[in-house]
């Protein structure tokens, strides 16, 4: 099994380091505006698109040009990197995975990629990595690099730079330890609820700092802009979002890695975050409902990181050889898990629910997490549709060897270990 992974540390760079990067990354936002100023002027004449190899020999032209000599100082893969993000950039919005690409500002993920192995070496005994025009530079080590190295991201984040370095190697095919199977529904009042009835609190970190974020937005909104008391002020802003952004991440990290040790096979919903926390506004003709009930909303749904938590335990349970499984989200908290009725009316409040035909009652989360198990087992046995237009079944592409037997079943792994799923629910309360 071949593992891709990476490693962050914070660079401790020179002062005529710290220039030369800001440089690099200044040089690689201007290619990037001029190759998709340059698309833009190309698409108004009535041209075809401007591929890479195309675009690549443009960049040739800008480093050699006398308008532009300092393209020169820069090192020519980064800036190669560049045309390749925009052409990135261009066909995820042809196939509507993405907006179409903007503009990039300065001073907002300031960023250069160095994509050949060849170019790098990484000196763990003195804690140092060697970069194209960089040099050596010193890291702050918090474990050892595991793996061939493949490339290195440099970025700055809350007035620090860091390095990321991406590595691969092989590793056997994991087996799960746990024996468990687990349905989970993710929500607001509750960050995760499972089937056993277990559950997480949310953090909330970004509601909790609001007060304060709001009173350093005011502070600079009030400074004259660009002047030394606007860029301190705005240093401040910058310090809270990253606190609020390393918090999250360190709680997801620490849930999901929990999550991925003690189950074997995890079911979650597959919510499609970015529509579900798209503004309300509508246009002048047709204005939107309750714009600032639903703007609260999107804000708790985006605080909670539900995507980054799909993404993180997606290639956990991988690498600790276990399934995790994307299930239709329709109706899962107004089903009845003991008879099967599907009625808004079960569910009488946000946390209440109420089986109006049997009277089947418990709380509505942790219904939504039964009723998510149940679908996982019937898309491992018939291939049940997980949305309308998309997969049809979910086939375990890393789990060796499995096979299920309808919502009662057994999943047969290697090494004669079983795991037994447990039914929806036993009785009506």
């Amino acid at each position: 099994m071949l593992r891709l992974q990476a490693y962050k540390y914070e660079l401790m760079p020179s002062g005529e380091q710290a220039r030369a990067m800001r440089r690099y990354a200044g040089a690689c936002r201007f290619v990037y505006n001029k190759a998709l100023a340059l698309q833009k002027e190309n698409h108004d004449a009535g041209n075809k698109f401007i591929g890479y190899v195309a675009m690549a020999k443009h960049l040739t032209s800008w480093r050699n040009s006398a308008e532009t000599p300092w393209l020169k100082d820069s090192p020519c893969h980064p800036l190669q990197q560049a045309l390749k993000n925009l052409d990135k950039a261009y066909k995820n919005f042809f196939e509507n995975r993405a907006d179409f690409p903007s503009f990039k500002r300065k001073g907002a993920g300031e960023s250069f990629h160095y994509p050949d192995p060849k170019q790098i070496k990484l000196d763990q005994a003195n804690d140092r990595i060697s970069l194209p025009k960089l040099g050596w530079l010193r890291y702050r080590k918090s474990r050892e690099v595991l793996g061939e190295v493949r490339n290195v991201t440099v970025s700055k984040s809350g007035g620090k730079w860091f390095a990321s370095i991406q590595t691969q190697r092989e590793v056997e095919q994991p087996l799960p330890t746990a024996t468990t199977a687990i349905g989970i529904d993710v929500g607001i009042g509750r960050f995760v609820t499972m089937s056993d009835g277990e559950f997480i609190v949310p953090l909330n970190c970004f509601k909790k700092h609001l007060p304060r974020l709001a009173r350093c937005q005011r502070s600079m909104s009030r400074k004259v802009k660009f002047s030394n008391n606007w860029k301190k002020a705005k240093a401040r802003v910058q310090k809270i979002h990253t606190g609020i952004a390393n918090a999250r991440k360190d709680f997801l990290h620490k849930t999901t890695t929990a999550i991925s040790k003690n189950h074997a096979l995890v079911c979650i919903e597959d919510l499609q975050v970015r529509n579900m926390s798209r503004s309300s506004k509508g246009t002048i003709e047709q204005p939107g409902k309750k714009v600032s009930q639903k703007s609260g909303l999107n804000r708790a749904i985006l605080d909670q990181g539900w995507g980054e938590f799909r993404r993180q335990l997606n290639y956990k349970m991988a690498w600790c050889g276990g399934v995790l499984l994307c299930v239709p989200p329709q109706h899962t908290s107004q089903t009845c898990p003991w008879c099967g009725h599907v009625s808004r009316e079960n569910r009488q409040t946000q946390a209440s629910f109420l089986c109006v035909d049997c009277g089947y009652k418990n709380h509505a989360d942790v219904v939504a997490a039964i009723n998510v198990l149940a679908r996982g087992h019937r898309v491992l046995a018939c291939g049940e549709m997980v949305q309308p237009g998309r997969s049809t079944k979910q086939e375990p592409t890393e789990a060796p060897n499995s096979s299920a037997c309808g919502a009662v079943g057994i999943l047969v792994l290697q090494g004669g270990e079983d795991v037994k799923f447990q039914p929806p629910c036993t009785q009506p309360m």
